[in-house]
């Protein structure tokens, strides 16, 4: 769906680590797996982007290595930290479903 920029900017994190914690994974296959669930505003620019926020902030393992297809591709694996800030995002995300839901029926 298009014209969810606005709307996904404060939730990005979380799909991208979501994603992260189903194993290890690189950019380019994180933004072609976006763009199959109908994510196609987000570009492959926007997925670093973000990989390098979450590096930042500790929530990343982090290794370069040579792809088996190509160059050499930094791959991601959710660490410790990663993985309780994720539980966080989802802790928050259903509290906000649930207040929109409540909103939405009123």
């Amino acid at each position: 769906m298009q014209g969810l920029t606005e709307l996904l900017k404060g939730s990005l994190e979380g799909i991208v680590l979501q994603h992260i914690s189903r194993g290890e994974t690189y950019g380019y296959e994180i933004t072609h797996y976006l763009s199959e669930l109908g994510f196609d505003d987000i570009v492959e620019g926007t997925v670093y982007t973000v990989l390098l926020r979450l590096e930042k902030k500790g929530l990343l393992t982090v290794e370069r290595r040579k792809s088996a297809v190509g160059p050499q591709r930094k791959f991601y694996q959710l660490n410790a930290a990663g993985e309780a800030y994720l539980q966080d995002f989802w802790t928050k995300w259903d509290f906000l479903a649930q207040k929109m839901t409540q909103l939405k029926e009123r």
